[in-house]
């Protein structure tokens, strides 16, 4: 009888500890999610080559909670206003809809992806940015820069098809997708509220790896290079 009770006690503490470490497993989860890192998916080519479709991202949140914004950081930011159409819910088989508010609550999966847009940085606060110079090239306080990155259509040569010329307003950021021709960005998105300008508290934080497919693993390059010989704004 006392090995039986003993047997017992050993299951019930054995399933206890088991439950236990999952909670902390499922707390630790969130609060990384919450305070450290996000998956994100890609839903569309406007980062192409950078980004493709269906890539999965790892993101920073660190950035700018902590770390500041670079020029040349591929950010994910909440809709500053009508630049996303409206979007209904899909109705989900239960079982899909579980797992997949159990993948979103630990940070492998993000359900409001849809809602977010991802860009690469071009202007901080202050920066006086245009677009195009003799040669084609985005100029930045005055310096034109080559954008490695960038993604163009054959027989294009200027970075932008639109020509633009823009100061970067206080607390706010200018962005461009890498895929330059197919990317409805700041450019773009001049006619709504804020200008076309991203307010620096809509950024959810900074894109640091492709996570998934497998063979795409790789951290992304903020290409400081690119920028090195740009001023500070109002110095040039």
């Amino acid at each position: 009888m006392t090995e039986r009770r003993s047997g017992s006690r050993g299951v019930s503490l054995f399933i206890r500890d088991i439950i236990v470490i999952f909670l902390v497993a499922v707390l630790a989860s969130v609060l990384i999610k919450t305070f450290l890192v996000r998956s994100f998916y890609i839903p569309s080519g406007s980062m192409e080559n950078t980004l493709q479709i269906n890539d999965r991202i790892l993101v920073n949140e660190l950035e700018p909670a902590i770390f500041p914004i670079q020029r040349g950081d591929v950010v994910v930011f909440s809709d500053p206003g009508g630049w996303l159409p409206a979007t209904v819910p899909l109705p989900k088989n239960p079982i899909i809809a579980a797992t997949d508010w159990v993948l979103e609550t630990v940070g492998l999966s993000a359900n409001d992806s849809n809602d977010h847009l991802i860009k690469r940085v071009i202007g901080l606060p202050g920066d006086h940015i245009t677009c195009c110079t003799a040669l084609g090239q985005l100029s930045i306080n005055g310096v034109p820069i080559n954008e490695p990155y960038v993604l163009l259509p054959a027989g294009q040569t200027a970075a932008s098809g639109k020509a633009f010329d823009v100061t970067v307003p206080a607390g706010s950021l200018w962005v461009m997708g890498d895929n330059r021709y197919n990317s409805a960005d700041s450019r773009y998105n001049q006619d709504k509220p804020g200008g076309g300008f991203v307010p620096i508290n809509n950024i959810v934080g900074r894109a640091l790896w492709i996570t998934w497919p497998i063979s795409r693993w790789t951290w992304l390059d903020n290409f400081q290079s690119v920028y090195v010989s740009v001023p500070s704004a109002g110095t040039q």
